[in-house]
C-alpha cells in the first residue's frame, strides 16, 4: 500500500509540474488558438489552429502585414459562453488545449501608428501612406476591398487591421466611429507565426512582399 501511495504521489507531481511548465509557456512563450470565423480565408480557415508567440512582443514592434491575435477592443465579437465542459476549459486554461475564452480575434494588420491608410485607389486597393496595397498574393481570391470607404491615420499605440476575406471580415473599418477602428497594441497577444493544423496545411506565416514596399509615414 505504501508502495502505491509513493507512485501516486510521483505521478501528482510530476503532473502538476508539467501543468504549471505548460501555463507559463502559455502566460509568456507562445499560445494555440482556434480559428473563430471565416474572416481570414484563404489563409486562414475556419477551425484551423494557430500559434501566436508571445516572448518577442515586448522586444520588438508590431509589423505591417503580421498575422495577429488580440483580444476583443469593445463590442467587435458577440457574447460568447466559454467551453461548457469544465475540464476541456481548464485544459484551454493550462495550454494544453486552444484557448477557448472567445474574446480573441485574429486579422492582419494593414496599418501601424501615423500611417495614412485610405479605401480605395482607383484600381480599388487600399493605400497606405500614397502607396498601393498590392494585396492579391494573400487576400481571398475574387474579392474586393471596397465595402467601406474610409481615410483615417492610425493614432500612437494602435494598429489598424482588416481580414483577408474583406466581405466578411467585420474589422477595424465597421469601427471607425472609435479611434478609427483601431485596436490598442496592448490587446495584442502576438503575431501568429504558424498554422499547425490541419497538419496538411502546416504553414510557417510571414509578412508578405506587398508590405514590403510600404513607406513609413511621414513625421
Amino acid at each position: 500500500m505504501r508502495a502505491l501511495w509513493a507512485a501516486v504521489r510521483e505521478l501528482l507531481i510530476v503532473v502538476g509540474i508539467a501543468l504549471i511548465l505548460s501555463s507559463i509557456v502559455r502566460a509568456f512563450v507562445f499560445q494555440a488558438f482556434y480559428v473563430p470565423s471565416a474572416s481570414m480565408e484563404d489563409t486562414l480557415l475556419l477551425e484551423d489552429r494557430i500559434i501566436a508567440t508571445k516572448i518577442t512582443k515586448p522586444f520588438t514592434d508590431i509589423q505591417r502585414g503580421q498575422i495577429v491575435v488580440f483580444k476583443d477592443p469593445g463590442d467587435w465579437l458577440p457574447v460568447f459562453d466559454t467551453n461548457k465542459n469544465t475540464f476541456l476549459h481548464l485544459l484551454s486554461v493550462v495550454g494544453l488545449l486552444p484557448s477557448d475564452a472567445g474574446d480573441d480575434l485574429v486579422k492582419r494588420v494593414i496599418g501601424i501608428a501615423g500611417d495614412n491608410v485610405k479605401c480605395c485607389s482607383p484600381g480599388g486597393k487600399i493605400l497606405i501612406n500614397g502607396t498601393e496595397l498590392f494585396d492579391t498574393d494573400f487576400i481571398k481570391p475574387g474579392v474586393e476591398t471596397n465595402q467601406v470607404e474610409f481615410e483615417i491615420t492610425v493614432p500612437k499605440n494602435r494598429i489598424f487591421v482588416m481580414g483577408d476575406n474583406r466581405p466578411d471580415s467585420r474589422d477595424s473599418r465597421f469601427h471607425l466611429e472609435t479611434a478609427y477602428g483601431t485596436v490598442p497594441v496592448k490587446n495584442v497577444v502576438g503575431p501568429v507565426q504558424i498554422r499547425i493544423w490541419p497538419f496538411n496545411r502546416f504553414a510557417t506565416l510571414g509578412i508578405p512582399d506587398a508590405f514590403k514596399i510600404i513607406p513609413d509615414a511621414q513625421s
